[in-house]
C-alpha cells in the first residue's frame, strides 16, 4: 500500500462536495461514506482502485490517497489533482453581482463539482436517472454493477467498475431483468458498443467545443442533449448549465423565482450571467437543494368554513 497527499485550490469543502455520491444511496461505483471516497479509474487499459480521504479544511483543502501499487501513482495523483472543478477568476465578481448565489456561497462555502472519471459510467448515470427519482436510479445502477460489473479491493474496501467492453456483449433482456426499462436496457448496451469508437473517449472529447461534443454523444441511442450536457459539466468540467434537467430546473427556479417548475428557456435566461462560473454555481444550487435549503414557498391555508363565515 502506498499513500500520497494532494492539495487543492481553496476554498474547497471536500466532504460536502462529495455528498452527491451518497445523498440518494450507494451505487457501489463512486463510494463516499462521509469519511472516505473509494473509486476506480482506467489507466492504460487497467482498472486501478484507490481510496481518497479528506485531510484539511475549506481554506486549506487536501486529500490523502491510498492505492496498492506505486506503478500507477503518477496517474492517480494527476486524476486526484483535477478531481474538483475549480472556480474561475471571475467567480468572486459574480458573487458581488448575484445576491442569490452570494447567500448560498456564504451558507455552503467551497462547494465544487466533483468530476466523474469514466465516460461510460457517466453516461450510464444519465440513462439510469431518466424519468425516475434519483434513489431508484441508484438502486438499478447498483444492480447493474453487482451483476455485470467488476469488483476490486483496495485498503479493505470494495469498489465496482462498469467496463464497456464487457457490457457491450450483454443481452439487453438481461439488463431489463434488473428492472431497467426496455429502452434504458437497449441504451446501456448501445452506449457500451459506441465507446469502442476512439472518437468517443474523454481525451478526444476534451479537444472539441461543446456543441461538437453534444453532436457526437446524441448519435448514441438513448442519449439526448441533457445527458450530453451532464457529460460536459461533470466529466469534462465545462461551465455548462443542464437547463432541461428536472433537478437543475427546480434548484434555479426556487432560488430565483420561488417556483419549482420553470421552463428550460427560463432557466437558461436566469443563468446566462453566470458565464464561466456556471459549473460552480450549478453545483452550489444543487447542493443547497439537496440540503433542503431550497423549498417551495408555503401556501396560505384555505380558510375554514367557520372563519370564512365570520368574515361575512
Amino acid at each position: 500500500m502506498v499513500e500520497f497527499r494532494v492539495t487543492f485550490e481553496p476554498p474547497l469543502n471536500v466532504p460536502a462536495s462529495l455528498e452527491l455520491f451518497r445523498r440518494s444511496g450507494d451505487d457501489l461505483i463512486d463510494r463516499w461514506d462521509g469519511q472516505r471516497l473509494v473509486r476506480a479509474a482506467t489507466i492504460d487499459g487497467t482498472w486501478v482502485p484507490f481510496v481518497a480521504i479528506p485531510d484539511g479544511t475549506v481554506d486549506a483543502p487536501a486529500m490523502r490517497v491510498r492505492l496498492d501499487s506505486r506503478e500507477h501513482l503518477p496517474a492517480v495523483r494527476e486524476l486526484t489533482e483535477r478531481a474538483f472543478v475549480a472556480a474561475p477568476p471571475d467567480y468572486a465578481e459574480l458573487l458581488k453581482r448575484d445576491a442569490v448565489l452570494a447567500r448560498f456561497d456564504a451558507r455552503f462555502p467551497g462547494i465544487r463539482q466533483i468530476r466523474q472519471l469514466d465516460l461510460f459510467t457517466a453516461l450510464v448515470r444519465c440513462v439510469s436517472a431518466q424519468q425516475v427519482n434519483l434513489r431508484w436510479a441508484v438502486t438499478t445502477r447498483r444492480r447493474l454493477a453487482e451483476t455485470f460489473g467488476q469488483v476490486h479491493q483496495v485498503d479493505g474496501h470494495a469498489v465496482y467498475c462498469l467496463d464497456p467492453r464487457l457490457v457491450a456483449a450483454v443481452d439487453p433482456a438481461d439488463i431489463r431483468a434488473l428492472q431497467f426499462t426496455t429502452s434504458k436496457s437497449v441504451s446501456i448496451v448501445a452506449v457500451a458498443k459506441a465507446l469502442g469508437d476512439a472518437h468517443l473517449s474523454i481525451p478526444e472529447l476534451l479537444r472539441l467545443p461543446d456543441e461538437e461534443v453534444i453532436a457526437r454523444l446524441v448519435t448514441i441511442r438513448g442519449i439526448g442533449r441533457w445527458s450530453a450536457e451532464w457529460v460536459l459539466a461533470r466529466t469534462l468540467g465545462r461551465p455548462t448549465i443542464v437547463a432541461g434537467d428536472l433537478g437543475v430546473r427546480k434548484a434555479v427556479g426556487l432560488a430565483y423565482l420561488e417556483t419549482s417548475a420553470p421552463t428550460e428557456a427560463e432557466v437558461r435566461a436566469l443563468t446566462a450571467h453566470w458565464g464561466a462560473s456556471a459549473g460552480v454555481a450549478q453545483a452550489l444550487l444543487l447542493h443547497a437543494l439537496g440540503e433542503g435549503e431550497l423549498t417551495p414557498p408555503a401556501r396560505s391555508p384555505k380558510p375554514s368554513l367557520s372563519r370564512a363565515a365570520s368574515r361575512r
